[in-house]
């Protein structure tokens, strides 16, 4: 039997086999630049790139891929062989130091936003050495940053690497004022939890809609759903265990670190989650994660689906972004420590969320908006669209303490003054969860709660970084000219709990009432995709990346534009699928049935007058009527569709798809759902919710 830690990471160069195959000198060398965020020396670069070559080929590596990614949501990679030729014929294994640290790729067929003409192909890659290059399926792959021929970033690695730049530059000048002369440098940390469904191949391959676009367009609820929650946590079917095994062998082999897997709140879903890692190669294999998940499902015959929303009224599927901060010290800023000053340090960058979460609700809530989680936003298995923090009972009384100069608690006799006072303990997790909180502290984190579950997690945790960045940076701007730092200190955290209180919200975020509130509160509530996005270009968060170098103005409208085209682009095809399921399969499948009641009856009638015909006549007029509605609602979808034709500019595009699409297809699927409660299951075209909700 094979020990999960002597293959862990076989298939990764890392530290310790870069330590193995380089001479001492380079490899001090190696992990300096790496450190210090400079560029390699290409005769380091040479010996690097040989030794990864020669550790490669020896595990059964042909080809060499710079992997990126870039702004489909997915990696992209060009494999090249390593060979070359030689003298008579024959080819040599070759891989230089040039082509390691940099690649050129088309950068015309990606999405660029109107960076890139199509006439203008040129773009590169360039190697992050800070996260290790692996092997998957024979193919040595180096995690790279995708730009254009003019510099500009064409994906989701580089504005990343650029925000946690940002804060560890930020967080370095707080950390100074409190005395931290060992730190040297300071990382944002992210364990992503991952939902998915696993249906039967051979029935998703029976359902247009899902091939097409990975959610059901149509589809009545089954007779039993997760109703009786039995399936949360339950004993994972034996098919699901196999599929679960494999991949984490296949994970493990490529160093990510799975952790836990159990069976999610809806039928046929499930979860996996990792390890804390630093969040650039969190990043990583988190892409890596989505990707092996559906190859390995094929395996077994099954279908990952990670769709957000993937079955009207079940449970969607979210991406858990469980985020921290954290020294080269080892010390997690977001835990309290044991003394005074340990405290007001925690207080301090509690306060920079707390801040950062409030000015930057419209871009948090940006991050997280997509066509398919517009579905699931605000639906009862996942946060509203409200951004809000959760604290819990006990760190709220602190705030509260703080901002009115009462004492904390029964026993204590003074004020609470920060850098003063040891706080009470709060060990991880002894507040209660908040399963609708948008973003909710759990001890030594902060769980964002709002992505979906085929989303990045680059784009999220390049707003948080930045975000909570600018707040260091104006705090560190206050404190660093005051003359009585304990003084400003505790005015400073006083001062912003008073002004952004707003943003706390211990309750359900699914109460109606809340929304009210919020209202009442000023905070915004972005239903849609198309209501938030134009929110990325405010002058004020134009100036927040562009100060801190993570996105140039120009990037952020061609981001814009990328994400407005891929709504519509969406929806579109959404919208194309239903019309054509309905005029081939559902509407021919029903207007059978229908003729085999009127056959029935008037067979009935032929052999007596008499006889009941009630069920036949009933349903043939319900079915008549149905038929009717959704066949006007088809025609409707295809007037609305032709009508995108004359609309101008993907902002006002995205806006006709939301309010005149979306609608009509609601409509369309209202009224083939009913037909599919009304129609012999001999007659339905297409496989049930329950056929795929149970088929495994």
């Amino acid at each position: 039997m094979k020990l999960v830690s002597d293959y862990f990471g076989c298939m990764v160069f890392d530290d310790k086999v870069m330590k193995s195959m380089l001479s001492e000198e380079i490899y001090n060398t190696l992990k300096r630049t790496i450190k210090d965020g400079r560029s390699l020396n290409l005769s380091v670069a040479n010996a690097v790139a040989a030794a990864m070559k020669d550790w490669a080929i020896s595990l059964g590596a042909t080809h060499y891929t710079h992997w990126f990614q870039p702004m489909t949501g997915i990696t992209a990679e060009k494999h090249d062989s390593f060979i070359s030729p030689d003298e008579g014929g024959r080819v040599i294994m070759e891989f230089s130091g040039k082509e390691l640290v940099r690649g050129e790729t088309d950068a015309s067929s990606f999405p660029s936003g109107g960076l890139r003409a199509t006439f203008e192909a040129r773009g590169y890659t360039a190697w992050d050495a800070t996260s290790y290059a692996f092997i998957k399926d024979g193919v040595l792959c180096i995690p790279t940053a995708f730009c254009s021929y003019g510099g500009d970033a064409l994906d989701q690695k580089t504005p990343l690497l650029r925000s946690m730049e940002a804060i560890n530059r930020q967080a370095m000048r707080v950390l100074k004022l409190f005395g931290n002369e060992d730190v040297t440098s300071v990382k944002t940390t992210v364990g992503p939890e991952q939902e998915y469904f696993l249906v039967d191949k051979e029935i998703f391959k029976k359902r247009k809609d899902l091939v097409y676009t990975g959610r059901t367009l149509f589809g009545a609820p089954p007779p039993k759903g997760q109703e009786l929650e039995g399936h949360y946590y339950g004993v994972i079917k034996p098919r699901v265990q196999a599929f679960m095994n494999d991949l984490n062998e296949e994970l493990w082999k490529l160093g990510v670190l799975a952790k836990t897997e159990h069976n999610e709140a809806a039928p046929a879903q499930h979860e996996l989650a990792p390890v804390f890692t630093t969040t650039n190669i969190a990043a990583d294999h988190n892409q890596l994660t989505m990707e092996i998940m559906q190859k390995i499902a094929k395996k077994h015959d099954m279908v990952c689906l990670l769709h957000e929303k993937p079955f009207a009224g079940v449970n969607g599927s979210g991406k858990h972004n469980n985020w921290s901060i954290s020294t080269n010290t080892g010390v997690n800023l977001l835990e309290p420590g044991d003394t005074p000053s340990e405290n007001a340090q925690f207080l301090l960058f509690l306060c920079a969320i707390l801040k950062a979460v409030d000015d930057y609700q419209d871009l948090l809530r940006v991050s997280v908006a997509t066509a398919g989680n517009d579905h699931r936003l605000g639906a009862h298995e996942a946060p509203p669209a409200v951004v809000s923090i959760f604290l819990g009972t006990e760190l709220t009384e602190v705030l509260e303490s703080i901002e009115k100069d009462e004492p904390y608690g029964a026993k204590e006799k003074e004020l609470m003054r920060v850098g003063v006072h040891t706080l009470p303990k709060f060990p991880k997790d002894t507040t209660d969860r908040n399963r609708t909180s948008p973003f909710a502290f759990t001890g030594n984190k902060f769980e964002f709660r709002m992505l979906g579950s085929s989303a990045s997690v680059s784009g999220p945790n390049t707003i948080i970084n930045t975000a909570v960045a600018e707040i260091l940076k104006q705090f560190a701007d206050e404190l660093e000219t005051a003359d009585n730092f304990e003084t400003a200190l505790h005015d400073l955290i006083k001062r912003v709990i008073t002004e952004h209180k707003r943003i706390i919200f211990n309750g359900n975020g699914y109460d109606d009432a809340w929304l009210k509130e919020a209202a009442k509160r000023g905070l915004l509530n972005l239903k849609t995709t198309p209501d938030a996005l134009p929110y990325f270009v405010k002058e004020k968060n134009i100036a927040l990346f562009t100060s801190h170098k993570v996105y140039t103005e120009r990037e952020m409208y061609s981001r814009l534009e990328i994400l407005l085209e891929s709504y519509c682009n969406l929806v579109n095809i959404e919208a194309k699928a239903m019309a054509d399921m309905a005029k081939k399969e559902i509407l021919p499948a029903v207007s059978k049935y229908a003729r085999a009641l009127s056959e029935t009856i008037l067979a009935k009638k032929a052999v007596c007058d008499s006889l009941d015909c009630s069920y036949e006549k009933e349903t043939l007029t319900a079915i008549s009527t149905l038929t009717a509605n959704a066949y006007a609602s088809v025609q409707a979808l295809e007037k609305a569709l032709d009508g995108t034709k004359k609309v101008k500019g993907a902002a006002k595009l995205s806006v006709y798809y939301k309010d005149k699409i979306l609608p009509v297809m609601e409509k369309l699927r209202a009224s083939a759902d009913e037909l599919e409660n009304l129609v012999s299951a001999e007659y339905w075209p297409i496989p049930t919710y329950g056929d795929l909700l149970f088929g495994v």
